[in-house]
Formats: structure tokens, C-alpha cells, sequence
């Protein structure tokens, strides 16, 4: 998913972590054959990719929230208030009735395209913004998508609900009113619970038959349960996982951890098969593919990311 890079005082799109470990005169060069990070919007590339030649996608496209959509600016992401407050709402607070719409109508052009590309039985997972989930499952249905599940990615987030106290204070009304108030509010928050989970949309596409029939023809449709990374027993919907530790985002805003797309991954494909990513951002989900010896595709309009990407997969010598 493509945010701001907050650059700093760190190489222009590259991580610190990343230029740390090595030089780039010892960076392996990535195999295109293996690797395709492509710089491009998505709604663009996907057509030059020929119908019916991936074996799976997985992505975290833009939530559409304070300015995260198909506008996406980096200057307006960047003069975020701090800690999480715009226009004096928690981050992904800011309501406005056409979110929902907005995200559907773009969702569904994406859809669309990753519907021709992959091959029949082939699936999708989709990580979501949570109040807005519904409106990628519709546009995936309307597609053609069958939605399989719902799976989750759990964690522990930090609690983003805040007090009107200081709202009361601005009030033009005498102080006897304002401490009235208060004390009726008192202890009240806004209503944003502490985020602990994000969904993760699975949808397939419709099988070439049989389940068997469409395994022999195009080794797709069906899963791999022993492969599962995470815990012990048959593999479920909750995907366990603490976020990536500060200093290890690549500058990223919402960067997944790489076990959860590496569970996905091993899930739903098998080695040599093509994953795609639409959204690739700093390229995690290459990183998990290339670990379990899968080829991969990305898309990122954002130069930035696409060259954070590439600099993390150069380094990276074990995974090619």
C-alpha cells in the first residue's frame, strides 16, 4: 500500500536499515524472471499482463481515509497532526458518506483487472480498513470474485479515542457550564475502540470445473494446510502477529509483518508459482514470496517506495 515516506535524513528512497547492511556495490541484482518491480499505477500496468497468468494476489491497497485514496498526496499525509489527529479527529475518524463509494468504484476498476490476470481457481487476499471492508468485498463480488472468507491479521494496537474536555473549554458559556458538561462527559471517549485486528478479504476466482479438474489444469483453487507457518494444528482465520518493530517500517505507514504474507503465501500457492501485488509499497509481500520460492510481480506509483523495494530485495542475497 503506497504512503508517504517521511525521508529524513535517510538516502532518498531508501531504508537506513537497508543501506546498514550493505553497500550497493554488493547488492545481488534482482533476476527479472524471478522479480518484477514495476513503477507504474496499477490501473495501468495490469493490462499489459496476459490473462490467465497468476496464480495469486495479495495486497494492501489505499483505505480511502484522510486523504489515503486514488488522490493520494504525500505533502497532505506528511502535515498529519501528531499523534494521529486530523482536523481534530483520530486518524480514520474523518467521516464522510462518499469513503464507501469512492473506494468501491476504485476498488472494482482493480478487481476488474486482477480477475482477467489470474488464473481460473486462482485467489485473492485483500487487507482492509475495517469500517470499510464491505465496500472491497462488493466490489470483488460485482467483479466476479466469489468471496470465500474473511480472515484477520490480529495484533495490539494502541487505543486512538480521545476526551471532549478540551472542546468544552472553547466553548464561548460561562465556567459554571463548561464544568457542568465536563463533569457529564466525564470519562466519555470518542467511539474508536483499540484497533486489535485488520481484515483480510479472501476471494477466489470461479473454478474451471471441478475442484480437481481445475487443480490438474491450472494447480490452483484448492490449499496447502501443511504448510501453515503459524502455530501448531490446522491452519484458521486469525493470523497472529506483532507489527514490525519501529525503525524496521522501510518508512512505511501501515507495513505488514512478512510471516503474515509468508502464511498467505504458503497457504494458497505452490513453489515456482506468480504472486502479485497491485500495491506493492516497500515490498513486503516480494520479500515473503522470494523467501518461499515463489516469482513475483508489483506494481507502486510511488517511486519512492518502488526503489525502497528494490533496495530491500537487493539485499536480501539469500532470498534469490
Amino acid at each position: 500500500m503506497s504512503h508517504s515516506v517521511n525521508m529524513g535524513s535517510q538516502t532518498r528512497g531508501v531504508s537506513p536499515g537497508v543501506e546498514q547492511r550493505k553497500s550497493s556495490e554488493s547488492r545481488k541484482k534482482i533476476d527479472d524472471k524471478t522479480c518484477r518491480l514495476i513503477n507504474a499505477d496499477c490501473i495501468t500496468g495490469l493490462k499489459d499482463l496476459p490473462a490467465d497468468s497468476i496464480h495469486f494476489v495479495a495486497t494492501d491497497p489505499p483505505y480511502f481515509l484522510d486523504g489515503m485514496g486514488d488522490d493520494w498526496d504525500k505533502s497532505k499525509l506528511n502535515k498529519r497532526v501528531k499523534p494521529g489527529v486530523i482536523g481534530g479527529l483520530p486518524a480514520g475518524m474523518k467521516f464522510d458518506i462518499n469513503q464507501a463509494k469512492r473506494l468501491r468504484k476504485f476498488m472494482f476498476r482493480v478487481a476488474s483487472d486482477l480477475y482477467r490476470v489470474l488464473k481460473p481457481g486462482g485467489f485473492a487476499v485483500i487487507f482492509c480498513q475495517a469500517r470499510l471492508s464491505y465496500a472491497v468485498g462488493v466490489a470483488f463480488d460485482e467483479a466476479g470474485f466469489e468471496i470465500r472468507d474473511m480472515l484477520a491479521w490480529k495484533y495490539e494496537g494502541q487505543a486512538k479515542a480521545f476526551s471532549q474536555t478540551h472542546f468544552v473549554r472553547k466553548m464561548k458559556i460561562s465556567e459554571a457550564e463548561k464544568n457542568k458538561i465536563i463533569k457529564q462527559i466525564y470519562n466519555k471517549k470518542t467511539p474508536q475502540l483499540k484497533p486489535q485486528f485488520e481484515p483480510i478479504i479472501l476471494a477466489q476466482k470461479p473454478k474451471d470445473g471441478t475442484f480437481i479438474n481445475n487443480w490438474l489444469k491450472h494447480k490452483t483453487g484448492l490449499m496447502s494446510p501443511d504448510q501453515s507457518i503459524m502455530g501448531s494444528g490446522f491452519p484458521g482465520t486469525i493470523l497472529e502477529a506483532p507489527k514490525p518493530k519501529k525503525g524496521t517500517e522501510f518508512g512505511h505507514m501501515t507495513v505488514k509483518p512478512v510471516a503474515v504474507m509468508r502464511q498467505l503465501i504458503r497457504l494458497f500457492t505452490i513453489e515456482g508459482q506468480t504472486v502479485l501485488d497491485p500495491f506493492m509499497g516497500s515490498g513486503t509481500t516480494a520479500v515473503a514470496a522470494l523467501q518461499d520460492k515463489r516469482k513475483f510481480i508489483g506494481f507502486e506509483i510511488d517511486s519512492d517506495y518502488t526503489n525502497i523495494a528494490r533496495a530491500r530485495i537487493e539485499n536480501e542475497q539469500e532470498l534469490l
